[in-house]
């Protein structure tokens, strides 16, 4: 496949030593560059590229604007490339792929293109059956019905498989899948692995939104639990219960989130 791809930088020598690093990799066509934040915006919506590998310190609009202003759109991939190691973690909070130090290194470019790759692979599966499903609906529309749901495809691509978590002055990347429960706290989550614990400041409303409700769901007014965790559920009084976690730990279901506990009663 084509990864079609932007290269934004202020810097002309910048743009043309990341031309020189990308050559070896066959499946990058540069579609654009640009040297401001502006400019960036107007190719990324009129060209809609797959990736764009974006510097953070620009006059005018920085990479973290020209983010913000291309999120009415369907957005690409976006990997930071900047000579300042302190903006890591806003990069990881803008939920970049990668963050790239400059001067780039080729084994560190070739591992962020495995995940790139990983990634765009997730996004035209679904399309392809989007696209093979609306043909088949029209020569052979009970056909169709053997291939994958689309919706399906589309919600397990949406959500994350990795969390980056800002806690201690680190930035640890959390595997979803081993992500236990989450407690909300005000305006922070204490999120919890089975050997581990941190703390992220985000509301439960919008780190819901970036969870696979098949697998993370509400139990409580301030916990969300991860499905795949369950191994036992135990009744308790006034049609509450409690669920006990692959770690042996107990969290308790209100009766106002009871239906979920019903996926575990056959």
């Amino acid at each position: 496949m084509t990864i079609r791809t932007i290269l934004v930088d202020d810097e002309k020598l910048a743009v043309q030593g990341l031309q020189l690093r990308l050559e070896p990799f066959s499946d990058i066509e540069i579609v654009a560059t640009c040297h401001n934040g502006r400019d960036a915006i107007r190719k990324i919506k009129t060209l809609k590229p797959d990736l764009v590998f974006l510097d953070i310190q620009m006059p005018g609009f920085d990479g973290f604007s020209v983010v913000q202003g291309v999120m009415d759109i369907d957005p690409p991939l976006f990997v930071f490339v900047t000579a300042y190691s302190e903006h890591a973690i806003r990069a990881f909070e803008a939920q970049a792929i990668d963050y790239l130090m400059k001067p780039v290194e080729p084994d560190r470019l070739a591992d962020t293109m495995d995940r790139i790759r990983g990634r765009l692979s997730e996004r035209r599966s679904t399309e392809e059956i989007e696209r093979l499903r609306n043909v088949i609906n029209e020569v052979a529309p009970d056909a169709a019905n053997n291939l994958p749901l689309a919706d399906e495809e589309v919600a397990a691509s949406r959500y994350e498989k990795l969390i980056n978590v800002k806690d201690r002055g680190q930035i640890f990347r959390v595997d979803v899948d081993s992500i236990e429960r989450i407690d909300a706290a005000g305006d922070y989550m204490c999120i919890y692995t089975a050997d581990n614990s941190l703390i992220l400041r985000e509301t439960m409303k919008d780190l819901e939104k970036r969870l696979d409700p098949r697998t993370f769901q509400r139990v409580h007014r301030s916990t969300i639990v991860n499905l795949d965790q369950v191994r036992q559920v135990k009744p308790h009084t006034n049609g509450e219960c409690f669920l006990v976690l692959e770690s042996g730990a107990q969290v308790k279901v209100s009766r106002s989130y009871r239906d979920v506990v019903a996926r575990f009663v056959h």
